[in-house]
């Protein structure tokens, strides 16, 4: 319909504190707030929890659409951080700092409604730099993955859908889709958990979705349903 402006949502993988291609995109696209960028954890925005988180995300905040941040393992929860509030979004709740009210950080286990659909958030994975980051004195948290009761809060969900739902936002990928090509030289995958993988097996198995995307792997890849992405950036599909 001419004159029908429609808010566009699009996704990406980890920045890990370099939000410069999303500065660009946006303002390449022209992005505004009524647009949605959701960036798949380890924005690197709760990270150094000094001066540079709030530089990183005075960017993200003007750069022109609302961000929503998923939890990755390279970041302190937001729950734990000050300034934090709890706001309702598009049908969840969403951590926010009112000094930044369009980066948003999404609830693990909230759904929230994206281009008419709705998307489950489960956020979290393990660190296979874990070693390296406590050795160094580098940050590392140890609720990086989610806890029993996200879990129960995830299986809650899905059993109240019927375990349907359109779009999964996660972090990490269910086992059976890890792509092994990805993993780093030099780690011993014995010693890597992986737990939280196995239990996304789980909800996969029992799951009607039309789409899951991922970050975590730095690699953008489409294997069936999963869609992983790094640096790279996708619209939703039109209705």
């Amino acid at each position: 319909m001419k004159g029908l402006v429609c808010s566009m949502v699009f996704y990406t993988g980890d920045t890990h504190g370099d939000v410069t291609g999303i500065v660009e995109f946006s303002q390449r696209l022209q992005l505004n707030p009524s647009d949605t960028l959701v960036i798949l954890g380890d924005v690197g925005a709760n990270y150094h929890l000094n001066g540079l988180d709030m530089y990183i995300k005075e960017q993200l905040n003007t750069c022109g659409p609302t961000v929503l941040c998923i939890h990755g393992n390279h970041e302190c929860r937001p729950a734990n951080v000050p300034g934090y509030l709890l706001q309702d979004w598009n049908g969840g709740q969403v951590y926010v700092q009112p000094e930044y009210p369009r980066v948003l950080f999404a609830v693990d286990g909230e759904v929230y409604t994206l281009a008419g659909r709705d998307h489950l958030v489960i956020g979290g994975a393990y660190s296979v730099d874990k070693d390296y980051r406590l050795m160094w004195g580098f940050h590392w948290w140890p609720d990086e993955q989610p806890d029993e009761a996200t879990k129960a809060k995830v299986e809650q969900v899905l059993s109240a859908r019927d375990r349907k739902i359109p779009v999964v936002l996660s972090h990490t990928c269910p086992f059976k889709y890890e792509p092994t090509e990805a993993f780093l030289p030099g780690i011993d995958q014995s010693g890597v958990d992986d737990s939280t993988e196995r239990w996304l097996d789980t909800i996969d198995d029992r799951l009607s979705c039309d789409a899951w995307y991922c970050g975590h792997w730095h690699i953008n890849k489409r294997s069936g349903k999963m869609h992983f992405l790094f640096h790279e950036f996708e619209a939703a599909p039109e209705i």
